[in-house]
């Protein structure tokens, strides 16, 4: 029963399933299409620097102290997770679209998610500090290293990292974040005062990408480029990778020999992929054609980790009072 109401009750889930039907049925064009653009851009400014403003700078002194879970973690992010995407947009290159099967490789270079990691593991009863810190200096560094690393691997289908490309990233990612930090003692009581304000910010502008960019695709005929069959493919290979990323976690860290509590934070911080880094990242380095594509395998691997993290922390929280 919990399980559910957790499901039923978060609202991010409803939230991107709103936005991909939303743009499946009335999609953005024309003049309406410029002002989401505008929107998107002023939402994800303000959605790392409401990330600088709330990550406290002594959380983060804390969470680096403990050296061997954080290495884990990045390692595990950053490498059997990068693999992972690149073999399975590989593997799916004859059976999938180009950019659906480019998409895998872009979700693998992606940091973990931050705020749903976190949630997670606090339900879990894991390592919470561990967690925020884990997942906000992946982030932190996904911001810079996402880029390269998938402009690197994926130079064959055209893409690549340009000074303009870096200048966007810095000013809609970056700065803010830097901002935030800069001037968190004056911002952060207000932020975290207006807690249910601050977090739809984040939701809302995570869902304005998803939103424009579906809508691109959509328009340019998404639907009609992605077969039923090739959305099975699709589905089977999303399923093998949440076995690998989460059944993977876990057993690497009960292999480590570490701690009850830091296993759970592995789990959620490394098995998750962030949709709040993956949307605006692929509308900087994509025309929104292609950018709907791309992100297909993000989009419903997103969806799909909140579907199963929910009943594997509640699982896990039982087993600390059996």
């Amino acid at each position: 029963m919990q399980t559910f109401r957790l499901i039923l009750t978060d609202k991010f889930i409803w939230l991107l399933s709103g936005a991909v039907l939303l743009a499946t049925l009335l999609p953005v064009q024309g003049l309406a299409k410029d002002i989401a653009g505008i929107m998107f851009n002023a939402g994800i400014f303000a959605v790392f620097l409401l990330h600088g403003i709330r990550l406290e700078r002594h959380e983060v002194k804390a969470g680096l102290r403990n050296l061997r879970l954080q290495g884990t973690i990045f390692v595990w992010v950053y490498g059997v997770m990068l693999v992972i995407g690149l073999l399975l947009s590989l593997a799916l290159g004859s059976v999938l679209p180009a950019d659906v099967a480019l998409g895998f490789l872009f979700l693998g270079v992606l940091p973990s998610t931050v705020q749903s990691a976190t949630s997670y593991c606090a339900i879990a009863r894991g390592n919470v500090a561990a967690s925020v810190v884990a997942s906000a200096a992946i982030n932190i560094v996904g911001v810079f290293l996402a880029p390269l690393l998938f402009a690197l691997l994926a130079r064959s289908a055209g893409v690549e990292i340009t000074s303009d490309t870096v200048l966007k990233l810095a000013a809609i990612l970056v700065l803010p974040f830097v901002l935030g930090q800069t001037f968190q003692s004056r911002l952060r009581p207000w932020v975290m005062r207006h807690r249910d304000l601050t977090g739809w910010i984040d939701r809302g502008a995570i869902a304005l990408a998803v939103y424009v960019s579906f809508s691109a695709a959509i328009i340019a005929g998404m639907w009609s480029r992605v077969s039923g069959a090739e959305f099975v493919w699709l589905a089977a290979a999303l399923l093998l990778w949440l076995g690998l990323a989460f059944g993977g976690t876990w057993l690497l860290s009960g292999w480590l020999g570490f701690v009850r509590g830091d296993r759970k934070t592995l789990l959620f911080s490394g098995a998750q992929k962030s949709v709040a880094i993956g949307a605006p990242l692929a509308a900087i380095l994509f025309s929104p054609e292609r950018a709907g594509l791309v992100i297909l395998p993000l989009i419903f691997y997103h969806l799909a980790q909140l579907f199963l993290s929910a009943p594997v922390a509640v699982r896990l929280a039982r087993n600390e009072n059996d």
